[in-house]
C-alpha cells in the first residue's frame, strides 16, 4: 500500500501552474488574473459563452489547454460546474483533447514525508499538488474516477494513538482542488480497492481494532454513497484490486484462510452481485499496473520479471526485466503512453527509468527513459482529462 501522505505540509513556491497552498471547491478571486479568475457570477442561469448556444459553447471549452482549467474554474459558477463534471471529460474526448498526465506520490526529500506530484503527458515539468487535507495516513487507497483522484481510509496516528479511517477526499484534476467526499460505512487500511463499471469498490484490509477484513463496499459518485455488497468468503488484507471486463479481480495480500500468501484470486460480478475464485495469483505483489486489458506485475520473489496477466483466458506471461538503465531490484510502476514505466526504489547516480512498450516489435519492448519523479516513488495513477 501506499507510504504516509501529509495533509498539512507545505512546499516550496514554483513558478508552475499548480496551487502550493490548499484550494476549496469554493472558488476564490484573483487580483493577478482579473481576466480569468474574477469573481464567480451568482447567476448560474447565464449561457456559458453570451450568444452561443451552450452545446457549442462547452465544446469551445473543451478545446482549452488542460493547463489553464483550473484558472478558467473561477470565472463563473456554470464554468466551474461543467469544468468538473463527468460530461466535460466526455467532451474533450470526442474532441480528441484529453491529456495523459502521471500523478505520482513521492516521498519528501528528508524521508520523514510525502506530497503528490504531476508530470505532463512528456513526462516534463514537475508540479507540486496542493496538500490533501486530513491527518497524515498510510495503507489508504487510491482510484482514479471521472478525470479525480480518491484517496480512500487508511491508517492514522494522532497523539501517539493509530486508528483506521473511513474518510474519502477526491482530488478534482481539472480544477486542482480537493474536496470532501461520503465516508466509507467501514473504516479500514491496507485494503483492495479498484474502478469498475463507473462504480468503486473497497474490499478487506484491517478493521478498528485491527481485525481482519472479509467485508467490501460499492461507491456510486452520483449519489456520493457507499452501500454494502457481499462480502469475502474469507477475511483478506494486503491485497490488491483491478477491473476487467466488467468484473472486479481481488488478488495478493494474505487471508485467514491459507497458511502464508495467498495465490486465490476473488473475482465479484457485479451484475449476479456473486464472488467465485481462481486460483493461479501471484503472491507477495510489490508492484502492479493495469496497461490496455492487461494486468503488470512483480513479484517479490522474482524482481527481475514482470508477471503479465491475460484475463480472456485467465494465463501469466514472464518477462524478463534487462539490467539496462537501472541494476536495481526494486521497482514502481506508472502508465504514460500506453507504457508502463519502471521507478527504481534505489538511488542510483546514473539512473534511468525502464520502460516497456507491450506493443513494440519483438525483440525492442524494452527502453529506457529520461522520465522520473523528484523523489522517491510510492505510488502512482494515471489521470486523462
Amino acid at each position: 500500500m501506499p507510504g504516509f501522505v501529509s495533509g498539512k505540509k507545505r512546499f516550496a513556491g514554483s513558478n508552475m501552474c499548480f496551487s502550493n497552498s490548499v484550494q476549496q471547491e469554493t472558488p476564490t478571486c484573483s487580483k493577478s488574473n482579473p481576466h480569468l479568475t474574477s469573481q464567480v457570477t451568482g447567476d448560474f442561469y447565464s449561457p456559458i459563452l453570451p450568444g452561443l448556444p451552450d452545446d457549442v459553447a462547452k465544446y469551445c471549452l473543451a478545446l482549452v489547454p488542460r493547463s489553464n482549467f483550473p484558472a478558467m474554474g473561477g470565472v463563473s459558477k456554470k464554468w466551474r460546474s461543467f469544468i468538473k463534471s463527468k460530461e466535460f471529460i466526455t467532451v474533450r474526448k470526442l474532441a480528441g483533447m484529453l491529456e495523459e498526465w502521471l500523478y505520482v506520490l513521492t516521498m519528501d526529500a528528508d524521508g520523514q514525508g510525502s506530497h503528490w506530484e504531476v508530470l505532463d503527458c512528456l513526462g516534463h515539468k514537475h508540479r507540486v499538488l496542493p496538500p490533501m487535507p486530513g491527518p497524515v495516513k498510510a495503507g489508504f487507497g487510491v482510484v482514479v474516477l471521472n478525470g479525480k483522484l480518491l484517496v480512500m481510509a487508511g491508517y492514522s496516528v494522532i497523539d501517539g494513538t493509530g486508528f483506521a479511517t473511513a474518510d474519502v477526499y477526491q482530488y478534482d484534476s481539472c480544477l486542482n482542488s480537493w474536496s470532501k467526499l461520503a465516508n466509507m460505512n467501514v473504516a479500514r487500511y491496507d485494503f483492495a480497492c479498484a474502478e469498475v463499471n463507473g462504480m468503486v469498490y473497497a474490499v478487506g484490509g484491517y478493521g478498528v481494532d485491527g481485525e481482519s477484513l472479509s467485508g467490501a463496499e460499492m461507491y456510486n459518485p452520483d449519489t456520493d454513497k457507499w452501500t454494502l455488497i457481499e462480502s469475502l468468503r474469507r477475511p483478506r488484507w494486503g491485497c490488491f484490486a483491478c477491473g476487467f471486463e466488467g468484473k472486479l479481480y481481488v488478488m495478493g495480500g494474505r487471508s485467514s484462510f491459507t497458511i502464508g500468501n495467498s495465490r486465490f484470486v476473488d473475482v465479484y460480478n457485479p451484475e449476479g452481485h456473486t464472488w467465485c475464485e481462481m486460483k493461479n495469483g501471484c503472491v507477495m505483489v510489490t508492484a502492479h499496473a493495469v496497461l490496455g486489458k492487461k494486468l503488470f506485475c512483480m513479484e517479490w520473489k522474482n524482481q527481475r520479471k514482470l508477471a503479465i496477466f491475460n484475463p480472456k483466458d485467465n494465463s501469466w506471461n514472464m518477462v524478463p526485466v534487462p539490467l539496462t538503465g537501472s541494476s536495481s531490484i526494486g521497482f514502481r510502476f506508472g502508465i504514460l503512453d500506453g507504457k508502463l514505466l519502471l521507478f527504481s526504489l534505489e538511488d542510483e547516480p546514473s539512473y534511468r527509468t525502464l520502460l516497456y512498450d507491450p506493443d513494440a516489435a519483438p525483440g525492442s519492448e524494452w527502453q529506457t527513459s529520461e522520465i522520473k519523479p523528484a523523489g522517491l516513488c510510492l505510488c502512482s495513477v494515471t489521470i486523462k482529462a
